[in-house]
């Protein structure tokens, strides 16, 4: 693994009014690996991730993406630097298909005169994108590339989700509670695709509170807490107990290794 993140922050500062939602906080990404970012209700890593992804601008503080300097002023500037986020609401849409929701935003035109200036889109171009990208990802379960979003399962939305994020995502994907509303079969197939994503060489930031899927996936653990990274951990040097207790408070950092 490579000594530069390719993805940092160092100091970043956000305010809301007389609240502070990050103080000082420092991140790093390392290439090809899976980050799980851990934090209690208020802790302020919402607020980092939307610092990361371009939703919000930092007070202070820099990031910095391949070791440059890098300030996104909306998340589709984050997503032209090649930083897609698969948030927790999928951002689908349900009555399109499969095929334009996987390019919505970035549809395709047909080639010459009918693409360029009467803005015809190439339905069979992206088709065919959109079923390879799916079965890249292992995901051709799905019946039909032209089937509605609204008729798929919990998990195969979220596959679509993610392939989207695969497919335009150059650098760093970010993905926000991908296993919350799911169940037991389906959460495994969405960890089975966060490592077929890693296999390929993005890496991921997972924000989760599903401790076991965090400790399954991840190789290292940023755990936040009061706006800034208090610690990072590695699910093979810590335990699940002891990383909840220190995102609780109920453990200190100083502790930790008399813990183990």
């Amino acid at each position: 693994m490579s000594e530069q993140p390719i993805l940092s922050a160092r100091g970043l500062v956000k305010r809301y009014g007389r609240v502070t939602a990050l103080d000082n906080c420092d991140f790093d990404l390392m290439p090809g690996e899976v980050m799980a970012v851990i934090g209690d209700n208020g802790a302020g890593k919402s607020s980092m991730i939307k610092a990361l992804s371009g939703a919000v601008q930092p007070d202070a503080g820099e990031i910095r993406l391949n070791g440059r300097p890098v300030r996104f002023a909306s998340p589709i500037a984050a997503r032209e630097a090649g930083i897609e986020t698969v948030y927790q609401t999928l951002a689908l849409s349900p009555a399109l298909s499969i095929a334009d929701n996987m390019f919505m935003g970035r549809e395709i035109r047909k080639p010459g005169i009918m693409g360029r200036y009467f803005k015809q889109l190439d339905k069979t171009a992206m088709r065919a994108a959109a079923r390879a990208k799916l079965s890249e990802l292992g995901l051709m379960t799905i019946q039909s590339i032209d089937q509605a979003v609204e008729t798929l399962s919990g998990g195969q939305r979220q596959g679509v989700a993610v392939a989207r994020a695969a497919a335009f995502g150059s650098r760093v994907i970010i993905m926000d509670e991908p296993t919350a509303a799911l169940g037991v079969k389906e959460s495994r197939k969405v960890l089975d695709l966060i490592q077929t994503v890693k296999a390929r060489g993005i890496p991921i930031i997972l924000i989760s509170h599903n401790m076991p899927h965090v400790f399954e996936v991840a190789a290292r653990i940023h755990i936040h807490r009061l706006g800034r990274r208090l610690c990072i951990v590695k699910p093979d040097e810590c335990k699940m107990s002891d990383a909840v207790a220190l995102m609780t408070g109920a453990m200190q950092v100083e502790d930790l290794g008399q813990a183990a």
